[in-house]
């Protein structure tokens, strides 16, 4: 019995501690997340009639014909009844009945969350799947970022919808924010499109929703919602060049000098790499690795000094630097703010 209750208390624990940043759909910050829950509440109170129908039936035939105590066994097969018309034609008619019912439903909806009509004022968002990070192009502002996506909030008497142009750079990746939208896939030589749009500040979580590889389960989003102003601020000290602060030319020489200036962009720097995320302003991001790690200097350190052991199967390389040259790489890149 005590290992029972130990099994139950641990499952309905799992959730509290299991990780806090488990994506929930159950409240929605958005008209297309709502929509979503209340087509799932609506599939489930039907199958929850079904279930309970059909249920029902069952134990209420098993206790009413069930053998009375002490009664003698009888094997004898009841009588069987055959071509009843009238209940071929209701378990044929009632589940073509829900099934046509929910798909005009699931139809109406998909038609008007997956709508291609331009929306006046919309920001448009250029998404790009790696393994196993996300890239964030803002083309009509000029730059780029990297895992965590940045929009305007909703106003009471303006919508801010963001149009999601998705793309994959190698395998088939998901695109998914439970309380934003629905998930769309990224396929490889294809581009596929949806809308996000948050309707009160905040950080929303998301992930990638199809297995991708090694870190499919690290390849984290992250989905800040901010006012308009706060929005536009952001979007300017994106717009701007890396500056290059004193002080951090050792580490700044190791980044150009290594693999680093290959793989990443520092805008305004040698460094045009394209394989890895956009460095130009690192320090503006809360998370690394894909959300993995918080920003932090001792996060950062352990990331460069050994990425298999925060990302095991990562394709940043260990670059076998020394606790001097992690150190002062590190310095360099808390200045890319």
């Amino acid at each position: 019995m005590t290992r029972w209750l130990l099994a139950l208390a641990l499952v309905v624990a799992f959730p509290l501690w299991a990780n806090a940043q488990t994506p929930d759909m159950f409240n929605p910050a958005s008209p297309d997340a709502t929509e979503i829950r209340e087509l799932f509440y609506l599939v489930l109170a039907i199958s929850a009639i079904i279930f309970l129908l059909v249920g029902g039936a069952l134990a209420y035939f098993i206790i009413r014909f069930r053998d009375p105590p002490g009664a003698p066994r009888d094997d004898s097969e009841p009588p069987q009844i055959y071509g009843s018309q009238p209940i071929e034609i209701a378990w044929t008619l009632a589940p073509t009945l829900i099934v046509l019912v929910l798909s005009l439903v699931v139809i109406r909806s998909v038609i008007a969350m997956r709508s291609e009509t331009p929306v006046a004022g919309e920001l448009r968002v250029r998404a790009v799947g790696h393994q196993w990070w996300w890239e964030f192009e803002y083309p009509d502002l000029g730059f780029t970022t990297a895992n965590q996506l940045v929009i305007p909030t909703s106003e009471e008497d303006a919508e801010k919808p963001v149009f999601m142009q998705l793309e994959s750079a190698d395998v088939i990746h998901s695109f998914w924010v439970p309380k934003l939208a629905g998930k769309t896939d990224l396929v490889p030589a294809q581009t596929n499109r949806m809308r996000l749009q948050a309707d009160t500040p905040g950080i929303y979580e998301g992930r990638c929703a199809e297995y991708c590889g090694t870190q499919h389960a690290r390849m984290l989003i992250q989905v800040t919602a901010v006012s308009q102003a706060e929005f536009d601020a952001w979007a300017e000290n994106q717009k701007k060049n890396a500056v290059v602060a004193p002080g951090v030319d050792e580490g700044r020489q190791i980044f150009m000098a290594q693999a680093c200036a290959n793989c990443h962009t520092i805008r305004g720097e040698p460094a045009v790499g394209k394989f890895g995320p956009d460095l130009t302003h690192l320090m503006s991001r809360t998370t690394i690795a894909a959300g993995v790690l918080e920003n932090n200097r001792e996060n950062l350190s352990d990331w460069l000094a050994d990425p298999d052991n925060a990302k095991p199967g990562s394709h940043m390389p260990n670059m076998r630097l020394s606790p001097t040259e992690v150190k002062q790489l590190v310095d360099y890149l808390m200045t890319l703010e």
